[in-house]
């Protein structure tokens, strides 16, 4: 069996799993139970600052009967007195030792603050603190959270504060709400983090009641601005995630980084790993379906491991990474079409609405006898209409440019996949070109002399 053992700045855990600070790791008693499913590490919901939490607190995004594709929290830190989270800390780590306990911390941005906070927390024998630089809502307001993260000079400075003061790995949790991750994430290297974490949640709202138009969640006839997480926001924090681990000044510092965001499954685990992640941290997934689904998130890898031939987690760490690349740098001769398995196909007809109103009127609905059809009409023989011959989807491959929208919209797996065919044009990256012919850039005159002769035709 592989090994997921990860040793994460000096923090060592069974398996990458962790669970994120939130509602999830609020207590002992849950994270007690946590572990007892399996779960590698948890980060203790943030204590620091005093606070008053509110209700309603969270809204939820719901598509076609999916429930909790997305959340929105207006949660605050922990509302549990500090001496009581502290007892709970050093209890969990006594009764489970082998296990990633770490202790998210957020307090005013001062020394003195900084410094208490953390004696308490090493006494607990927690084996990190997480600096909460992300919190989007109620806290930032008070110059903690998001208002340290999104300003470098105070995301270094508090940072430093803290690693001045302790031998325990200091991670730096990064908001996302930033317009360049890297900024943030280098201010934290050069106050002496050993390790980011990545993303916080999303400033979002996330609705408004049609009936009683009231943004939701509803907060005593009052709406707020949130933090948006759960799998819909996976592509961007595996975004950010890749623009951390490509930037040479984060991969000359050496420092790990411990992936979050819209991770439910195994495989979207493997995902971050792949990237670059060195652990993974779970919040909403274990909100919706329990502390258990760390057991299938562990077989699930495992297994995949094994298949693949990894033997432990540094194996498959970045190892997507090196295909990472930059628009400019991509093979503008590189020609891919969609192919229609006529077998599979359910002439749902979504592809042809997709392509014909949408993208490069490539698809044509071909009756049963051969003949090309207009939609919304009968297709009849000797004129009875007849269900045989119900138009069937077939790609025109000279028109298809093989922008994928099709198979993006198709309901059944594998029916539409997307195909490499030879090129007609040069294979050259757009910064390759531009640097032969510059003029390409700046000239329609020049571009249309250059798709002349590349054969380049744009129906």
């Amino acid at each position: 069996m592989a090994d997921l053992s990860v040793n994460f700045a000096g923090i060592r855990a069974p398996n990458p799993f962790w669970l994120a600070s939130a509602p999830p790791t609020n207590s002992g008693a849950q994270i007690h139970r946590a572990f007892e499913h399996g779960w590698g590490g948890a980060v203790w919901k943030t204590i620091g600052a005093p606070v008053l939490n509110i209700s309603n607190r969270y809204a939820g995004l719901s598509i076609a009967g999916q429930r909790l594709l997305a959340i929105n929290n207006v949660e605050l830190i922990s509302d549990r007195p500090l001496d009581v989270n502290l007892r709970e800390i050093a209890e969990i780590k006594r009764l489970w030792p082998d296990r990633a306990v770490i202790v998210s911390a957020m307090v005013d941005a001062s020394p003195e603050a900084w410094r208490e906070i953390v004696m308490m927390i090493e006494d607990t024998g927690a084996d990190g603190i997480e600096l909460n630089y992300g919190c989007p809502q109620g806290m930032s307001e008070r110059g903690m959270g998001a208002a340290v993260g999104q300003v470098p000079e105070m995301c270094e400075l508090n940072t430093h504060w803290v690693t001045s003061v302790t031998r325990l790995p200091v991670i730096v949790k990064l908001t996302p709400n930033v317009t360049r991750i890297t900024e943030p994430a280098h201010a934290a290297i050069a106050g002496g983090a050993n390790a980011l974490s990545l993303i916080n949640t999303i400033n979002s709202v996330m609705s408004v009641d049609l009936d009683t138009l009231q943004i939701t969640p509803n907060i005593g006839g009052r709406g707020t601005h949130g933090g948006y997480a759960g799998p819909a926001v996976k592509p961007i924090a595996l975004n950010m995630l890749t623009e951390l681990l490509t930037d040479p000044q984060v991969l000359r510092s050496g420092v790990p980084v411990c992936g979050m965001g819209g991770i439910v499954t195994w495989k979207d685990a493997a995902e971050f790993l792949l990237l670059g992640a060195g652990a993974v941290q779970v919040c909403t997934a274990a909100m919706h379906y329990g502390y258990r689904i760390v057991e299938d998130m562990i077989d699930g890898l495992s297994n995949w491991m094994d298949d693949k031939g990894f033997a432990t987690i540094a194996d498959v760490s970045g190892r997507a990474l090196p295909q990472v690349s930059t628009f400019g740098e991509l093979d503008l001769g590189y020609q891919a079409v969609a192919r229609i398995d006529p077998d599979k196909c359910i002439q749902c007809n979504l592809c042809y609405v997709a392509c014909n109103d949408t993208a490069h009127q490539c698809i044509d609905l071909v009756a049963g006898n051969g003949v090309r059809v207009d939609p919304g009409y009968d297709v009849r023989v000797n004129g009875k209409a007849v269900a045989d011959t119900r138009p069937t989807p077939v790609v025109r491959e000279p028109d298809c440019v093989g922008c994928a929208l099709c198979a993006n919209v198709c309901p059944v797996d594998g029916c539409i996949t997307m195909v490499s065919v030879p090129g007609t044009q040069q294979s050259v990256s757009w910064d390759a070109l531009t640097a032969q012919r510059p003029e390409i850039a700046s000239s329609w005159d020049a571009m249309m002399a250059y798709r002349a002769e590349q054969g380049i035709e744009i129906h």
